[in-house]
């Protein structure tokens, strides 16, 4: 969570499990409590206001919560794009909750909608493997969006004909009625709010002005990068309305598990299987590096399972940085199994020699344990003796 910023469930009052019912009960009652109308020259109850409407557009939408709840405000930096547009309009996220009408009661009046508009922001999830992750590569993705039409040019008139003033709203693409002592105000439905309307609509885009479309993009995934981070690539999201700017791509990496290492920030984590008689009598292993080469590294006589040691230089690249993270090697001791008959005898032979009777220090967290059980046993034994 950004350090600047409320957290949207606390801005609302609500817990990170309400139900779509709970968001819109919980911010219709601070809407009306902090609207600034009802609060003129209040500049903080204007600020709540601002933060709460900012709250329920997000948390309304489930794709934005989703993103909310795993990425934090993080999910939507970027420059104010993506963010810019999913609090892009106040008034319409009041009419959500309270209905068209409710907009002129407080004096919420707003010109026509029909100049340009910004496309909406698109996200793309791209799962990567951690050697991609360590490398960097280039990826190509095909990401389904929509582009202008280009017969049209956005108008969503067909070329030639005209584009005309809506004769219901006059171009203001909302529409004014009286009911009692209320001047109510919604949206103009002869021409959908864009005070326009086309007689003859473009064959290509049926009057929309976007047409459907699949962009073949290349994305620079950098050495170094973490799961959950965001790539924006600008200008690649979905085409704007009536010519507007289109809007941004998101990228959202992850990283599959990989089958030796397990990543920590830019450290490695990797579990060596070693044999028994490795660990009681010192030697070599060889293990992989993430890099695809292999180091050998020496095993002390008498190492346990747990033992960790540290490869420096040898994990994951720093992402705006030089150098690499460490590589921590953690020994598991295996018993060996499916033994032949000569090998069951000499580890008989070999138990016998090294039984704590006849050897003693050689298990010594076998004998403390064993210590501390023989005290707990009589210690119970004498309890239950007095209680006798």
């Amino acid at each position: 969570m950004s350090a600047s910023k409320t957290c949207y469930y606390e801005a609302l009052g609500v817990s990170r499990t309400a139900s779509e019912k709970e968001l819109k009960s919980a911010y219709r009652k601070l809407a009306m409590k902090f609207h600034p109308d009802r609060n003129p020259g209040d500049a903080e109850a204007e600020v709540k206001f601002k933060q709460i409407s900012e709250a329920y557009g997000v948390l309304s939408d489930p794709q934005k919560r989703a993103a909310y709840d795993r990425f934090g405000h993080a999910a939507f930096d970027g420059n104010g794009g993506g963010h810019a547009q999913a609090q892009a309009d106040f008034s319409d996220i009041f009419e959500q909750v309270f209905g068209e009408a409710f907009g002129d009661i407080f004096g919420s009046r707003r010109g026509p909608r029909n100049g340009p508009a910004r496309g909406s922001d698109l996200r793309y999830p791209l799962e990567i493997d951690l050697e991609d992750a360590f490398f960097g590569r280039e990826v190509h993705i095909s990401v389904p969006a929509s582009k202008t039409c280009e017969k049209c040019h956005g108008t969503g008139a067909e070329p030639g004909t005209p584009v005309e003033t809506c004769a219901t709203c006059h171009g203001a693409g909302r529409v004014r009625m009286r009911q009692g002592f209320f001047t109510m105000e919604q949206t103009c439905r002869a021409c959908g709010g864009q005070g326009e309307t086309v007689k003859t609509p473009c064959s290509a885009c049926d009057g929309v002005g976007v047409v459907a479309a699949k962009r073949e993009l290349s994305v620079n995934i950098p050495a170094g990068v973490e799961d959950g981070m965001r790539i924006r690539l600008a200008g690649e999201g979905e085409a704007g309305a009536r010519g507007g700017p289109p809007g941004d791509l998101y990228i959202f990496v992850s990283i599959r598990p990989h089958d030796l290492f397990e990543r920590d920030g830019d450290d490695l984590y990797c579990r060596a299987p070693t044999p028994m008689c490795t660990a009681a009598l010192g030697g070599e292993i060889e293990l992989p590096t993430i890099d695809g080469g292999h180091k050998t590294v020496s095993i002390a006589p008498g190492s346990q399972t747990g033992k960790r040691m540290r490869l420096r230089g040898q994990g994951m690249p720093h992402l705006r940085g030089h150098g690499r993270g460490d590589m921590i090697i953690e020994l598991f001791v295996e018993t060996p199994r499916n033994l032949n008959a000569r090998q069951k005898e000499l580890l008989r032979a070999f138990r016998n020699e090294c039984c704590p009777e006849a050897s003693p220090g050689c298990h010594p967290e076998h004998e403390s344990f064993f210590e501390k059980a023989k005290g707990f046993w009589e210690r119970v034994t004498n309890e239950d003796r007095n209680h006798a």
